[in-house]
C-alpha cells in the first residue's frame, strides 16, 4: 500500500479505497434517487475512460465507478465539475465549490423510492422533497443519512436512517358515495392496522387513533368514498442504523408534521451534530449523536425555532430496541475447545 496516499481526504472527496493499492471508486451523488437519463453519460465516461468499464447502482442509489488509479483522480474531479453544477446547483440550489470535485462527504446521498410520480400508493412527491432538502444539509462535514418514502410501505427503508421521512395522508370520506361493499375494510385489514368496519347500514366507521395514514382505503375504493385531503403530511422516524454491533429500527418522532416542519428539523441538523461533537466533525452516525445528546436534549435542539402545525404529534420519550452483539466474558478462543466427539 502506497503510505503517501491521504486516505482520509479521498474519503472525503466521495472517493472509496479498493482492495487493490491504488485504485479507487467513485461516487456520483443522486439526490432524490432521481437525475435526467441523460447524465447517465457521466458515468458512462468515467467507467470507460478512468475506471475498469463496469458500473455499480450503490447501496444508497449512488452511481459508482471502480478501478480508478490514484493518479487519474484529479482529472475525474475536474471532468465531474459540471455535473456537480447540473445535479447539485441547478437541480437542488445547492451552493459548493465544483472546481475540485465533491467538497464533502458530510450527508450522504439523500435516497427516495419513485413516489407519487408514477406509484398510486404514494402520499407524496419524494424527489421534490428530496431537492428541499439537499441544500440544508449538503455539503456538510457532519455525518447523516435520509430516505423519503412516498407510503407507510417505506421502500425507501427510512427505518433503517438517521431520519427516514414517510409521506401520510389524511382521509376524507364522503358518506354519499359510499356502496358498503366493503373493499376498504378488507384492504386496512389486510394491508394496514383494520381501523375500518361496515355498520349495520352498510356504511363504514373508522377507529382514528390508529390510522397510519397509508391511502390504502382510497386505493381499494370503487366508488371514490375514500380521497385523500390535498395537504401533505409526513411521519419522521429518527435512529435507525444498520451495523455490525448495534443495528436497530428507527422510532416515531413526529407524526403528522407538514412539508415546513421537516425541512424546519433537517436544517437544525448541522446546528445540532456540531452542538454534540464540539464542533469537531467526525464521521459518525446521526443516531449515535442522538444517543450521546439523550433523546430530551435532541427533541430541545431540532426543535429549536420550528413552528408545529396544529395536527402534530411529537414523540414524549423514545425507548430503543437494538440488538446488540458483545464478546461473551471468560469464553475459551475456538483453538482451546475440545473437538466434538462422535454423534450418538
Amino acid at each position: 500500500m502506497n503510505h503517501d496516499i491521504d486516505i482520509k481526504k479521498l474519503q472525503k472527496n466521495c472517493w472509496r479505497q479498493s482492495k487493490v493499492p491504488g485504485e479507487f471508486m467513485i461516487q456520483l451523488r443522486v439526490p432524490g434517487s432521481c437525475i435526467d437519463a441523460k447524465y447517465l453519460h457521466v458515468i458512462e465516461h468515467i467507467a470507460t475512460t478512468w475506471g475498469n468499464g463496469t458500473f455499480h447502482v450503490g447501496a444508497r442509489h449512488t452511481l459508482n465507478a471502480p478501478g480508478v488509479k490514484y493518479e487519474n483522480i484529479p482529472t475525474v474531479n475536474a471532468y465531474l465539475e459540471q455535473y456537480l453544477i447540473a445535479v447539485e446547483k441547478e437541480m437542488c440550489g445547492v451552493e459548493m465549490d465544483t472546481s475540485s470535485g465533491y467538497p464533502t462527504i458530510g450527508a450522504r446521498n439523500i435516497m427516495a423510492c419513485i413516489g407519487n410520480v408514477h406509484c398510486p400508493l404514494a402520499n407524496v412527491n419524494t424527489q421534490e422533497m428530496a431537492k428541499k432538502i439537499e441544500p440544508l444539509i449538503f455539503p456538510s462535514n457532519y455525518h447523516v443519512k435520509i430516505a423519503v418514502a412516498g407510503c407507510p410501505n417505506d421502500c425507501a427503508k427510512g427505518h433503517f436512517n438517521d431520519f427516514g421521512i414517510i409521506g401520510i395522508a389524511k382521509m376524507d370520506y364522503h358518506y354519499e358515495r359510499c356502496i358498503g361493499c366493503g373493499a376498504c375494510v378488507d384492504a386496512c385489514k389486510s394491508h394496514a392496522t383494520g381501523v375500518l368496519s361496515l355498520t349495520e347500514d352498510g356504511k363504514v366507521a373508522k377507529d382514528t387513533c390508529c390510522c397510519v395514514g397509508c391511502g390504502e382505503c382510497a386505493i381499494a375504493c370503487p366508488a371514490s368514498a375514500w380521497t385523500r385531503k390535498p395537504q401533505k403530511f409526513y411521519r419522521v422516524l429518527i435512529g435507525g442504523r444498520t451495523g455490525k454491533q448495534y443495528p436497530r429500527m428507527g422510532r416515531t418522532f413526529l407524526n403528522w408534521v407538514t412539508e415546513d416542519v421537516v425541512l424546519g428539523v433537517l436544517k437544525n441538523w448541522p446546528k445540532f451534530s456540531a452542538w454534540v461533537l464540539d464542533y469537531k466533525p467526525v464521521y459518525i452516525h446521526g443516531g449515535h449523536l442522538i444517543d450521546r445528546a439523550g433523546y430530551n436534549k435532541f427533541k430541545e435542539l431540532i426543535l429549536e425555532g420550528v413552528e408545529l402545525n396544529p395536527e402534530a404529534q411529537v414523540a414524549q420519550r423514545i425507548f430503543w430496541t437494538e440488538t446488540e452483539y458483545r464478546a461473551q466474558i471468560n469464553v475459551k478462543p475456538l483453538s482451546e475447545h475440545p473437538p466434538a466427539g462422535p454423534q450418538a
